[in-house]
């Protein structure tokens, strides 16, 4: 599957089967929110973003309404990634159960904090939000952040 941002010529690859298995973890943890880390590759020029896989969070919290991860226990398998395939954080997935694909001002404000921190390497995070329900997938949206804003993808 591609996506293509508009904004910037950003293009964003990502296997159907990748979005499915994001989703049926997803469906696992419902009614709670719950996420976790989306990882991949830039091209040579940074006009493509390449998601070829998600690491779990060890530690979390979840309720309906809120998931707030921890990167505690990780750094080691970030590490590894990188040396053994050159794959690195790319940004951040979470559900919205019984809600939209749209992102909250909570979602926004983790974005922007992720942005500027010092262990994140690269400035323009992306942010996938699936709305879910108790037996599916309804909707999802990948967003990519710029300047304080999350712009969405166009598939």
């Amino acid at each position: 599957m591609k996506l293509t941002k508009k904004h910037n010529d950003l293009n964003l690859y990502i296997e159907e089967d990748l979005i499915e298995e994001i989703g049926a973890i997803a469906l696992k943890h419902y009614p709670n929110e719950f996420g976790g880390f989306l990882v991949g590759k830039y091209s040579s020029d940074f006009k493509s973003v390449e998601i070829t896989d998600v690491i779990l969070p060890k530690k979390y919290k979840s309720t309906p309404t809120l998931f707030l991860r921890s990167t505690d226990g990780l750094e080691g398998v970030f590490q590894k990634l990188f040396e053994e395939k050159q794959q690195y954080y790319i940004g951040e997935w979470h559900t919205h159960p019984n809600g939209s694909s749209n992102y909250s001002t909570t979602d926004l404000d983790a974005m922007i904090e992720n942005a500027n921190c010092e262990t994140v390497q690269i400035k323009n995070p992306v942010l996938l939000i699936l709305s879910i329900t108790k037996s599916a997938v309804r909707d999802f949206t990948f967003y990519y952040y710029d300047n304080e804003k999350l712009i969405s993808y166009e598939q």
